[in-house]
C-alpha cells in the first residue's frame, strides 16, 4: 500500500540519538525525518509522550511449526511478537521434519506469508550429511549449528563435518554450542537422584567454554562468519574479546541475565534451559559484556512448552522458556531504572542483529528503511500476568514482575499490527530480504540494511 502515515510529536530512537521529530512513512518505507515537516497524511499518529523505536529483531526464536504445534505455531509466536514490538523474527530449524533442505525452508515460507503478523527469516539446519544444501541455500539468513545436543536431533558434533561446513559453505552461521561428550560426562557422573539445580551442573560452564571455543576456532581458520548464539557465562568472555577478525559476534538471552542458580528454588524447571542459567556472578558478567559491547546482540532463544511438560520431574522436563513479548519491556524497565539508554537497547535489540545477519532495510529509524517501528509508552506500568500472554503456552518465567516501560503500538512495513493490547488480525509480514555481501557486524555500519 502507499498509504501515507505520519508519526508526530513523539521522542524517536535514532541510532545515535534520541530526538523529538516526526517520521513520515509512505508504501512500507520511512521516507521522510523533519521536526518541522508538515504535509497531508492518509494517517496521523499522535505520538505525543511517547517514545517511537525501531521494531524488535529477534534473531533466536522456536515457533514449533510444523510438528509441535501443540506449544506454539506461527500464528501465535508472530502474535506474541507484535504484543512485545518484535517486529521481525528469525526461526530456527529444529521442528519436526527439521528444516534441513530446500523443501522443508519453502514450506516454512509459504505457511509464513499465510499467517505471520511479523516479517519473517528461516534459518537452515546443519545436520552431519547435508552439506551440500547448505551450499545451496537461498532465502535464509544463515545455518544453525545445533554442537551439543538439544530440542530435537540436529546434532553435529563430528570434526570432520564441522570443518566441511565451516569450509565448504559461505552462509552465515550461528550455533548451540554445549560440548556434547562434557555434557554426557556430567550426567553419568550424577547418576540417577537428580532434582532441577543439577541441570545446571550437567550443562555446565566448562561445557560451554569448550564448545565456542571449538566454533569460534573453526570460523578463524576458515574465515567464515560466525555468530555465538545465548553466551551464558563469564568464561566464555575472553573468547569473544581476542577477536581482532571481523568474524565473530555474539548474543545473550533475557533469561541468562535475570536468571540464576539460584532462582530455581523458586521457579524450577521454568528457568531450565540449554545452555543452562549459571551463578549470579555468570549474569552479572554477562550485563557488563553487553554494556561494554563484548556482546553485541540481544535475542530471546523463545522456545515454549506446555506447563504440563514443565511440570514434569527432571530430568523429563523439557528445556525452553518462552520469552519474544516480554523482552523489549523488560530492556525498557532498564532503561527507567538508570542501567541503560534507549539508544543502546534499540543497538542490541534492531541494529546489531539487522547487521549481523545482512537483513535489508531493517534495524534502524532513518530514510529509505523499512517502516518497522514500535512506540512505546516509557511511563506505562503493568504486571506481566500468565493469563494474559499471547503465546499459546499462556506462561512466563517473569509471570508476577512488574514493569515500567511498554510498546503500545507495534508496526510492520508501515501497518500497525498491535494496538493498545489488540492484535490486528488482518496484519501480515513479509519474508526479510538478506544481502550477504554487504552484512556482517563490523564491515557496514552504514548503508541501508547493514
Amino acid at each position: 500500500m502507499n498509504q501515507r502515515v505520519l508519526i508526530r510529536g513523539g521522542r524517536v530512537v535514532l541510532p545515535d540519538l534520541v530526538a523529538e521529530t516526526n517520521v513520515l512513512l509512505s508504501g512500507g518505507k520511512i521516507q521522510a525525518i523533519d521536526a518541522d515537516y508538515h504535509t497531508s497524511a492518509d494517517e496521523v499518529i499522535d505520538a505525543t509522550g511517547l517514545v517511537l523505536m525501531p521494531g524488535v529483531i529477534d534473531d533466536q526464536v522456536h515457533f514449533r511449526e510444523p510438528g509441535y504445534t501443540h506449544k506454539e505455531d506461527l500464528t501465535t509466536g508472530s502474535a506474541a511478537c507484535a504484543a512485545g514490538g518484535v517486529t521481525t523474527y528469525l526461526e530456527m530449524p529444529n521442528t519436526n521434519p527439521p528444516a534441513i533442505d530446500a523443501a522443508a525452508l519453502a514450506w516454512k515460507n509459504s505457511r509464513a506469508a499465510q499467517v505471520s503478523h511479523v516479517n519473517y527469516g528461516f534459518y537452515i539446519g546443519a545436520s552431519e550429511t547435508n552439506v551440500e544444501e547448505l551450499k545451496a541455500a537461498k532465502h535464509a539468513p544463515g545455518i544453525k549449528i545445533f554442537i551439543g545436543s538439544s530440542t530435537g536431533d540436529l546434532l553435529v558434533d563430528s570434526q570432520e563435518a564441522l570443518e566441511r561446513i565451516f569450509a565448504e559453505t559461505t552462509l552465515p552461521i550461528c550455533a548451540h554450542c554445549e560440548d556434547e561428550t562434557t555434557v554426557r560426562s556430567n550426567r553419568t557422573r550424577l547418576g540417577d537422584n537428580l532434582t532441577i539445580s543439577d541441570h545446571s551442573r550437567i550443562r555446565d560452564v566448562t561445557a560451554a567454554v569448550v564448545a565456542t571455543r571449538r566454533a569460534i576456532d573453526l570460523a578463524k581458520r576458515h574465515h567464515h562468519r560466525f555468530h555465538v548464539l545465548h553466551v551464558s557465562t563469564q568464561a566464555e568472555l575472553p573468547l569473544l574479546l581476542d577477536q581482532p577478525d571481523p568474524w565473530i559476534t555474539a548474543e545473550v538471552c533475557p533469561h541468562h541475565l535475570w536468571f540464576s542458580t539460584d532462582d530455581y528454588a523458586r521457579l524450577g524447571s521454568l528457568v531450565q534451559m540449554n545452555p543452562s542459567v549459571k551463578s549470579p556472578q555468570d549474569a552479572s558478567s554477562l550485563w557488563q559484556a553487553l554494556l561494554a559491547g563484548t556482546i553485541q546482540v540481544v535475542a530471546t532463544d523463545h522456545a515454549p512448552h506446555t506447563l504440563d511438560e514443565k511440570a514434569r520431574p527432571y530430568p523429563q522436563s523439557p528445556s525452553g522458556l518462552p520469552a519474544v513479548e516480554n523482552s523489549l519491556a523488560l530492556f525498557l524497565n532498564q532503561v527507567n531504572s538508570g542501567s541503560c539508554q534507549l539508544t543502546q537497547v534499540a543497538a542490541w535489540m534492531s541494529d546489531a542483529p539487522a547487521r549481523v545477519w545482512g537483513l535489508v532495510g531493517k534495524g534502524r529509524i532513518a530514510v529509505g528503511y523499512d517502516a518497522d517501528l514500535v512506540l512505546v509508552d516509557m511511563h506505562a506500568r503493568r504486571t506481566i500476568v500468565n493469563e494474559q500472554q499471547f503465546t499459546k503456552t499462556r506462561w512466563s518465567p517473569w509471570a508476577g514482575t512488574t514493569l515500567v516501560g511498554w510498546p503500545v503500538r507495534t508496526i510492520v512495513a508501515g501497518e500497525t499490527a498491535f494496538l493498545n493490547g489488540q492484535l490486528q488480525p488482518a496484519s501480515r509480514g513479509r519474508q526479510v530480504l538478506c544481502d550477504h555481501a554487504r552484512g556482517g557486524y563490523w564491515r557496514t555500519r552504514d548503508g541501508i540494511g547493514t
